[in-house]
């Protein structure tokens, strides 16, 4: 163990917290795990850190946090996993499908809140949302229906639309659901669709630049390395004149408000803090959902949005 580890360890485990916290004489550490990096997820982290301070948690403070980025590399984030759980934090944060089922097979025992997933019950990260059961609770969104929707909304954009692509990160066991309500949404459109697989930033432009060629659209889903680095598609995108459109950036956005969700999971780790077992915290479902028009993009790209479509969206960027 390195010296600086060992500071820190000690260090957590004899310094005592506010008297809010009195009933725990040891300050709480709290296990951080994601599949993706602390750069691209800075703002869902600010996010997370305001939900807990607004339950009286201040890091560094009353709390500990250790923090485990697998930064798009998904194949290490079961020891990074096990990692934490030789450390015996007192509960386990992931951000995203992949870090959600790397800390679920992990263990059994420390109490895991999910930032946000895609459907966990679809997944099968949970057994149901009202009773989730076992050591995971969190938040879920409707990952395969928005994806759906997405494509919807650019047909709408794109009337002349006859063959869109969507990105896919194959290591994300979330991809799957969305393949098969993408595939079903593109035969009630007319609509042909192909995936194309990115894993890293190595693939990333090379996938684009294949678009271009092959496909009138893309779709970019939520996973953590298309999120990181959500910018980047997008320039890359524009680049190629490819419209597109995700969770931000491109020509067109529509999702849920992930900062509101990620601050409501320091909800959940005050209750697991305070002795509420995960099992007993129903999985939270977004219910706030948004579309958001790139006017400035679409004029790159060289057509127009219709009066209608401009009417529809929550926010246009001009």
């Amino acid at each position: 163990m390195r010296r600086r580890e060992f500071i820190t360890l000690i260090g957590a485990a004899t310094t005592w917290p506010l008297a809010a916290r009195a009933q725990n004489p040891a300050k709480p550490v709290i296990g951080f795990l994601g599949g993706a990096d602390p750069v691209g997820y800075a703002p869902q982290i600010e996010a997370w850190r305001l939900g807990l301070r607004d339950h009286g948690y201040v890091e560094g403070q009353n709390i500990t946090v250790e923090y485990r980025w697998a930064e798009g590399e998904y194949d290490r984030l079961p020891a990074l996993a096990a990692d934490l759980v030789r450390r015996k934090v007192a509960v386990i944060v992931t951000q995203g499908t992949p870090a959600a089922f790397a800390a679920k097979q992990a263990t059994t025992t420390i109490p895991i809140v999910m930032a946000v997933v895609g459907n966990a019950v679809d997944t099968g990260l949970v057994s149901s949302v009202a009773r989730p059961g076992g050591n995971i609770t969190g938040s879920s969104f409707f990952f395969a229906e928005i994806n759906a929707k997405r494509l919807e909304i650019m047909k709408e954009l794109m009337p002349p639309l006859a063959r869109a692509g969507v990105l896919l990160n194959p290591d994300n066991p979330g991809m799957p659901s969305i393949v098969r309500a993408m595939t079903q949404t593109a035969k009630a459109i007319n609509v042909t669709l192909q995936s194309i697989d990115v894993r890293n930033f190595n693939e990333l432009e090379p996938a684009v630049e294949h678009a271009r060629s092959q496909f009138d659209s893309i779709v970019v889903p939520e996973d953590g390395f298309f999120i990181a680095n959500r910018t980047r598609i997008a320039e890359l995108a524009i680049k190629s004149r490819l419209p597109s459109i995700g969770f931000r950036g491109g020509l067109a956005a529509y999702g849920v408000d992930f900062p509101q969700i990620w601050r409501g999971a320091g909800a959940f780790v005050d209750k697991i803090l305070k002795g509420r077992k995960p099992a007993d915290l129903p999985i939270e479902q977004a219910t706030r959902f948004e579309i958001i028009l790139n006017l400035k993009t679409a004029k790159t790209l060289g057509f127009d949005v219709s009066p209608a479509m401009s009417a529809r969206a929550n926010a246009v960027i001009e």
